[in-house]
């Protein structure tokens, strides 16, 4: 009879041990009703959970990310948090800021009623307001946004399966906030729906750029923006809604005409509605352009409360 072992949290397989119960939340996030919006794992208390079974965790759990809650070692900051694709670590995502912004509420960890806090991540400090209401809607202020190479809008179309007559006449471009992601826009939703990520045509964009990037498709409407994100060398095929990329969405469409630069400005980009997972983002831009800052914010739906046996 073959010899059982299990792998311990630490990294290491031990004959025959006791397991260890890792609790667990699952939320969903950017919306206000359950098995919408985009799906996030948070362990509360990481701190004795070895990166790499992190990594294995998130890649079990198959979710766009999963949140890893531990210590902070900023001066200032409530707690750090790692964020895990199913097939990477990221230095910064908004679903799982905001969705752990809502646990560490919920919880306790932060006051109730706290209305400002940062949480650190691997981009750095990332501050967090609260909006609090009938249920808080929680906001991130969007880490600096850069602006990186435009591309053709020939490889584009191909890249995403449309014509160039369905893009509008603006060149895409790499616009990054810690997760760089080409942004196209289109000229309707129908465009936005009709998408489907060329991963040949993919490959050859990454062959021009430092680092993967995300494909970000949308079109702007009276509300704000309808979007689509894909991320097929992050492990996300389909991302329900992406916070680190909707700051840079909306920097890109200030600068191309597609939304007011007005200080006090708010809109809303509706993500995830191809996949079933409907997803609400709320923008606000903060002075002339956003020079003092764009923030994303939403709420969370809790789901789920488990433990995971390892």
């Amino acid at each position: 009879m073959a010899e059982y072992h299990r792998v311990s949290v630490y990294g290491e397989e031990n004959p025959m041990k006791e397991p260890a119960s890792l609790r667990y939340r699952v939320v969903d996030v950017f919306t206000t009703e359950p098995l919408e919006g985009n799906p996030l794992a948070v362990f509360p208390d990481a701190s004795g959970i070895e990166e790499g079974i992190q990594q294995r965790i998130a890649r079990e759990l198959n979710l766009s990310e999963t949140v890893f809650v531990r210590p902070a070692t900023r001066s200032g900051a409530a707690v750090s948090l790692r964020i895990f694709t199913p097939a990477t670590e990221v230095k910064f995502a908004g679903h799982p800021t905001v969705g752990t912004a809502f646990v560490l509420i919920d919880e306790g960890v932060v006051p109730r009623g706290s209305e400002r806090f940062i949480l650190e991540e691997l981009v750095g400090p990332v501050p967090i307001q609260v909006e609090h209401g009938e249920r808080p809607l929680i906001w991130l202020t969007t880490p600096p946004i850069t602006f990186g190479a435009a591309h053709d809008p020939v490889q584009c179309a191909r890249l995403i399966g449309l014509d160039t007559k369905d893009l509008l006449d603006i060149k895409p471009e790499v616009v990054s906030a810690a997760n760089p992601g080409i942004f196209i826009a289109v000229r309707d939703r129908a465009a936005v729906d009709r998408a489907k990520v060329d991963t040949s045509v993919l490959a050859a964009v990454n062959a021009r750029e430092p680092e993967p990037v995300l494909v970000f498709v949308f079109a702007a409407t009276p509300e704000g923006a309808y979007s689509r994100m894909f991320a097929p060398d992050h492990g996300v095929p389909e991302d329900p809604a992406t916070g680190s990329a909707t700051g840079p969405l909306a920097a890109f469409m200030i600068k191309h005409g597609l939304a007011s630069g007005s200080d006090g400005t708010r809109f809303i980009s509706e993500q995830g509605v191809k996949i079933g997972r409907r997803s609400l983002l709320h923008v606000r831009i903060r002075g002339d352009k956003g020079s003092e800052g764009i923030d994303v914010g939403g709420y969370v739906t809790p789901l789920i409360d488990a433990t995971m046996r390892l």
